[in-house]
C-alpha cells in the first residue's frame, strides 16, 4: 500500500505530460539561493543606512570596532534587522506552507488562511490578549508570559479551522462554494467581536492595533522570535510530513483510506499545524494576507502538484517573498515604513483575481 501511495504523484504527472521530479529538485536548489539573496537584501535595506559590511569588517579587524559608526551599525544589524530577518523567514514560510496544506486538505486552489477566516480567528485571539491582557485576562497573561499572545492566536485559529472544515466538508467531499461562503461568515463574525474589543481599547492600544492590523514586522525583537519560533517551526515541520498523505487525499478520502493513509490522523495533524503556524504568525506580525495563496500557485506552475516537493518549496519561496516585501516596505516611503500587508495585498489581489478568472467555470462544481 505504501509503495502505491508514494507512486500516486508519478501517475498524476505522467497523465499531465511528464515527470517533474528532477525539475522540482532543481527548483528547490534555486529557491534556497533566492532565500539567501533575500536575506542579504533584508539585512542591508533600511532608512538608517547601516552597513552590514562594516560589521563583517569589524570581525576580521578590517575596521575599527570602537568607531561610533561601526558600533551603531552593529546595534542596528544585531538588535533590529537580524531578529526582523528571522521573524520574516518564520512568518513567510509558515503562511506559505499553511496555504499549501489547506489547499491540499480541502482539495481546491482557493483555500488560504486569510481568505477562509483562519487569520480572522487568530486575530481575534490576539486582539483579545492585547486589549484585555491587563484587565480581565491579566491572571492568564501573567502565567503564560510572552507566550500568551501566540497561544491566544493559536486557539482562535484552531477554532475557526475546525468550524470551517466541519461546515464545508460532507461525506469526504469539500464544496468550494460552501468553503468560501463559510469563510466569509466566520471572518465576519470574528471581525465583529474584534470590533467590540477595538472599541474597548484605549488610545495607546488603538495605535498599536491599527498598524498591527495591516501587517508589519516592525518592532521585531528577540523576545518575539522566542515566542514564535516553537509554534511556527513546529507547525512547518509537522506539515512537511504530510506530503505523501496529501497527494493521496487528492483522489478522495475513501480512496486514500484504501491506500493505507491514516486520513483522520492526517486531517488532525494538518488542522493543528495550520492553526499553530497561522496563530503565531498573526500574533507577531499582524494580518499579512495572500502569501498562502500566491506562493503555492506559483510553485505548482513550475514544479507540479507533488506535495512532497511543494511543501518545502513553499517554505523557501514564502520566506524569500516576505523578506523582499518587507525590504520594499522599508524603503518605498523612507524614512517612514509602509505596512507589509499593503505590499503583499498589492501583489496577491491581482493574482487572486487571475486565479478566479482561470477557474471560474469550476468554482461551483
Amino acid at each position: 500500500m505504501t509503495n502505491l501511495t508514494m507512486s500516486l504523484p508519478a501517475i498524476a504527472e505522467s497523465r499531465r505530460g511528464g515527470d517533474r521530479r528532477a525539475l522540482a529538485r532543481l527548483t528547490l536548489s534555486a529557491l534556497a539561493v533566492l532565500l539567501v539573496a533575500a536575506a542579504l537584501l533584508s539585512l542591508t535595506s533600511g532608512a538608517s543606512g547601516a552597513s552590514g559590511w562594516s560589521v563583517v569588517g569589524s570581525w576580521f579587524g578590517l575596521v575599527d570596532a570602537s568607531d561610533p559608526v561601526v558600533a551603531r551599525d552593529r546595534l542596528i544589524i544585531y538588535d533590529i534587522r537580524l531578529p526582523r530577518l528571522v521573524l520574516g523567514i518564520l512568518v513567510g514560510a509558515g503562511l506559505a506552507v499553511s496555504g499549501a496544506v489547506m489547499q491540499g486538505l480541502f482539495r481546491n486552489p482557493l483555500a488560504d488562511p486569510g481568505l477562509v477566516g483562519v487569520s480572522a480567528g487568530a486575530s481575534l485571539g490576539a486582539v483579545g490578549v492585547i486589549v484585555l491582557g491587563a484587565t480581565v485576562l491579566a491572571p492568564v497573561a501573567a502565567v503564560l508570559g510572552i507566550f500568551a499572545l501566540p497561544l491566544a492566536a493559536f486557539a482562535g485559529g484552531l477554532a475557526t479551522t475546525l468550524v470551517l472544515y466541519r461546515v464545508a466538508t460532507r461525506r469526504g467531499h469539500t464544496a468550494v462554494a460552501t468553503m468560501l461562503l463559510a469563510g466569509i461568515a466566520i471572518s465576519a463574525f470574528a471581525m465583529a467581536i474584534t470590533g467590540v474589543l477595538v472599541y474597548l481599547a484605549n488610545d495607546a492600544q488603538l495605535r498599536d492595533l491599527t498598524f498591527w492590523g495591516l501587517g508589519s514586522l516592525a518592532g521585531s525583537n528577540w523576545t518575539k522570535v522566542a515566542a514564535a519560533v516553537i509554534p511556527i517551526a513546529g507547525g512547518v515541520v509537522a506539515s512537511m510530513t504530510l506530503g505523501g498523505g496529501l497527494n493521496a487525499i487528492t483522489l478522495g478520502e475513501a480512496t486514500a483510506r484504501h491506500l493505507g493513509v491514516p486520513v483522520q490522523r492526517l486531517k488532525s495533524t494538518a488542522i493543528v499545524a495550520v492553526a499553530a503556524t497561522v496563530g503565531a504568525s498573526v500574533a507577531v506580525s499582524g494580518g499579512i494576507g495572500f502569501v498562502g495563496i500566491v506562493v503555492p500557485h506559483v510553485l505548482r506552475l513550475v514544479m507540479g502538484p507533488d506535495n512532497r516537493y511543494l511543501l518545502p518549496g513553499a517554505a523557501l519561496l514564502g520566506a524569500a517573498f516576505l523578506l523582499v516585501a518587507d525590504a520594499i516596505s522599508r524603503v518605498v516611503v523612507a524614512p517612514a515604513e509602509l505596512p507589509i500587508g499593503i505590499v503583499t495585498a498589492a501583489v496577491g489581489g491581482p493574482f487572486f483575481l487571475w486565479i478566479l478568472l482561470r477557474r471560474r467555470g469550476q468554482l461551483w462544481d
